[in-house]
């Protein structure tokens, strides 16, 4: 038995919802490059096909029935989902995209700095970077890759752990010249905190390796977003826990400094995340194969830079 003999043409359907959306037949019909009477005779079609009214027609104006507005929102969420999927499509098939879903603290402080390495290699890849703080839906969005921060606990996706990070106290070169004569955890104390929506727990624990008691909790200004605070630090806004993907390379150039040779270890990490039975395509196993090289050279950067700053 044929399915889905109650759905219009899909003419119909795009006939209805250009109509409804300029309260015009003339306009709906510039739009779609039609006449004002084939746009007239495939509402009348689907009227008939729904056995509902679904415009009041004025001289010279519409109006959607009560009905007619409850359709338009199923028909316009409906033409929505068949362009997007329609849209991945074509674009998948046409060229060689490669759609990365990415934290923006991380696309700003890491990928950015390394993404053109990659282009440089495949430029027959397109590459598309989307920074958002959801987790993708590979099977609702278009992304074909995620770098996902997290314990790694996905259900239904392929991940791997990409890298660790390690937590310490950062400061400005304006900050660090006023404490670099008295360099001691206890000056944090009294010392102006910045934090972002990670970093409160995670204070407490370098507290605690630090050997200093808190007697009371950890206050601040707290940001929403990694990159904001990371910005107030670099104006010379006090302390704030940096991450050695997201601060190494600022490290490196004297944008920030690391003063206290305590470090603690996140309970978080970075995890290269697709589509299960994706990670073997071609574009994305190539992709895989680079970002694993950088993140072994920016973790081996890391070391570096803590064992010339802290030599044993």
């Amino acid at each position: 038995m044929r399915k889905y003999n109650n759905i219009p043409p899909l003419r119909a359907l795009k006939a209805f919802e250009a109509s409804a959306r300029h309260l015009s037949f003339t306009k709906a019909a510039d739009e779609l490059f039609v006449t004002q009477a084939a746009i007239s005779h495939q509402i009348k079609s689907l009227e008939e096909k729904t056995k509902t009214q679904l415009f009041k027609r004025y001289n010279r104006s519409l109006q959607l029935t009560s009905t007619g507005q409850l359709y338009l929102l199923s028909i316009i969420e409906s033409l929505d989902q068949l362009e997007k999927s329609s849209k991945k499509l074509t674009n998948r098939n046409s060229r060689n995209t490669l759609s990365i879903s990415l934290l923006p603290s991380f696309a700003t402080k890491w990928m950015a700095q390394r993404i053109w390495k990659f282009q440089d290699r495949y430029p027959e890849i397109e590459v598309r970077i989307s920074a958002c703080d959801s987790l993708v839906d590979f099977d609702q969005d278009e992304s074909d890759i995620a770098i996902r921060y997290g314990r790694g606990h996905w259900e239904d996706v392929y991940s791997e752990l990409l890298f660790e990070e390690q937590v310490f106290p950062i400061c400005s070169r304006e900050t660090y010249d006023k404490i670099k004569n008295n360099i001691h955890p206890n000056l944090l104390l009294s010392e102006r905190l910045v934090l972002d929506d990670f970093s409160s727990d995670d204070w407490e624990t370098w507290f605690e390796k630090a050997g200093i008691c808190l007697d009371r909790p950890i206050r601040g200004t707290r940001f929403s977003h990694t990159v904001m605070m990371l910005e107030s630090i670099e104006n010379g806004h006090g302390f704030a826990l940096g991450r050695t993907p997201l601060v190494i390379d600022d490290l490196k150039r004297n944008i920030f400094f690391a003063p206290f040779n305590v470090n603690i270890s996140s309970d978080y990490a970075y995890y290269f995340v697709c589509k299960n039975g994706h990670e073997s395509n071609s574009e994305i196993a190539a992709f895989k194969d680079w970002v694993f090289k950088e993140a072994q050279i920016s973790i081996k950067q890391s070391k570096d830079f803590f064992n010339t700053q802290f030599p044993q």
